[in-house]
């Protein structure tokens, strides 16, 4: 553990500022807001992302449905209504005199279209992967404010699955990402700077309540102490994923559960952690306590599953791992006497900005491992180096890896998660199990208490059975929020800022 002291202790507390140019300090009703990481695009297609997703969804682009968080229930967006017809059949009564940024007007034909190129192979987003994995829909326009969507097999939850579809132009091309955006949000999309800023601008011709919020600019900094200082001195309005050990202030950092899991994922068919006994081992040997009050916040959970209290189909049953370094090392030592090959390298893969302190974690997780016998080699890749490590189709060749990955399901379904981690046609998957397979088949197929216990015996089994993964921390953020605005974060910011429920407090 003295890896790990020193790791917590030798945290950045540095308050250095880059400069920025005169035109960013916002006044009136502009503001400016911090992130993490940049965007390394701005497609409709892939708002479910955070980075992407707190910038234009439902600012730029926006749902038939939207999920109302505190009530786990959905409300209308783009769509005013819609009935269930039969078992395989939706139809959607959508708002009329709608038009887009650009001039065209939303109708059943560009529901269809943001459909169709959402599900288009040749764009690997992940709304497709994640939302639509394993589910086989096409929608019809009846009239031009009608349109019906049809699934191969029931879909209970398609309301639920149709708040994640934002609804683009058909101007925006299929078949290749975008950079600029076009919605029907109560905001525009003006610009990104690659490296600098994405800015947006409150659209008059929105259908809705016209925001109060004018202009909104967007930078990214990843070092969380910079991010709060930013917000204290007023250069900034708001920043999310403040570190703990920078969320000293009462009155501005605000604590929020978000729907964050984290994990680190195994790839369980490469040698040594094709070996069960490996992959216990390698669970045994992180102290995941010793973390929560230091790296992690204190309020963040022992994590059994990639799912969240919240969500239906979570196993509230599962006991988090214990921590048994001697446990583990015997585990390791019979494993070796069996012939596998336990002293082969094991790659750890991180990413800066994955959420506050993860560079820390990740050392200091790598030296508990290196502790009881591992031997790790720890890489942090930024953003397109880790997609390409974490999505399919997996580089031929590669050698076993232990993944650091953040997964939301902010949804409050299982479905969100299983196929798209777990299935064996999963875009994010490391196991090819049948009886996985068939057990997330049938529960994405059934309703209500059946639905949930379907997918509570498939997250026991992968935990308890199989052991494919380390699950970590259901975690918690902490946000700034500048005195000048009056906002308390929810859960929904894990994946979205909505513009419209800020509100700039009049000058005293």
């Amino acid at each position: 553990m003295n890896a790990f002291r020193k790791t917590v202790l030798g945290l950045s507390t540095a308050l250095f500022l880059s400069p920025l140019s005169a035109a960013m300090a916002q006044s009136g009703d502009a503001v400016t807001i911090v992130l993490p990481g940049g965007p390394d695009r701005l497609d409709p297609c892939e708002t479910p992302r955070s980075v992407i997703g707190r910038i234009i969804k439902q600012n730029v682009v926006e749902t038939l449905v939207e999920l109302d968080y505190a009530k786990q229930t959905t409300i209308p967006r783009l769509a005013e209504s819609w009935e269930q017809t039969s078992p395989t059949t939706w139809r959607f009564n959508l708002r009329k005199g709608v038009k887009f940024h650009d001039g065209t007007p939303f109708d059943a034909a560009s529901v269809v279209y943001s459909l169709e190129r959402t599900l288009d192979p040749k764009l690997t987003c992940i709304t497709r992967t994640k939302y639509f994995g394993g589910v086989d829909i096409t929608a019809k326009a009846i009239d031009e404010s009608t349109v019906e969507f049809t699934t191969k097999t029931p879909m209970p939850i398609l309301p639920t699955l149709l708040a994640q579809l934002a609804i683009a132009s058909a101007k925006t091309p299929k078949g290749e990402y975008t950079t600029e955006p076009i919605g029907t949000g109560p905001y525009d999309f003006v610009s990104w700077t690659q490296g600098e800023n994405v800015k947006i601008k409150r659209f008059d011709g929105y259908w809705g309540e016209k925001p109060k919020i004018e202009d909104a600019t967007y930078v990214w900094r990843s070092e969380s102490s910079v991010a709060a200082a930013m917000v204290e001195t007023g250069e900034a309005d708001l920043a999310f994923s403040i570190a703990p050990q920078d969320a000293t202030n009462p009155e501005t950092d605000k604590v929020y559960p978000n729907s964050d899991s984290a994990m680190f994922r195994l790839s369980a068919d490469i040698p040594p952690l094709n070996d069960i006994r490996v992959r216990k081992a390698l669970n045994l040997a992180i102290d995941r306590k010793a973390f929560l009050g230091s790296v992690i916040s204190d309020k963040a959970e022992l994590a059994t599953q990639q799912v969240g209290p919240s969500v239906l189909g979570h196993n509230p049953n599962l006991v988090p791992w214990p921590y048994d370094p001697e446990q583990a090392k015997a585990l390791l030592a019979e494993a070796k006497a069996a012939g596998v090959p336990v002293d082969t390298e094991i790659r750890m893969i991180g990413r800066p900005g994955m959420f506050a302190n993860s560079n820390e974690f990740v050392e200091a997780a790598a030296e508990m491992l290196r502790a009881v016998g591992f031997k790790i080699k720890l890489d942090n890749l930024e953003m397109t180096q880790w997609l390409e490590a974490a999505n399919k189709p997996f580089a031929a060749g590669r050698q076993a890896n232990a993944l650091l990955t953040m997964h939301d399901n902010n949804s409050g379904d299982a479905q969100f998660t299983a196929f798209f981690k777990y299935h064996s046609d999963g875009r994010q998957s490391e196991i090819h199990d049948a009886k996985v397979d068939k057990l997330i088949t049938d529960a994405g197929m059934a309703s209500g208490e059946e639905r949930a216990k379907l997918y509570q015996e498939t997250f026991r089994y992968i935990y308890e059975d199989l052991v494919a993964d380390a699950p970590l921390f259901h975690m918690v953020n902490y946000m700034r929020v500048g005195k000048r605005l009056d906002f308390t974060p929810t859960i929904a910011n894990a994946v979205e800022l909505q513009l419209a429920k800020l509100v700039v407090k009049s000058p005293s």
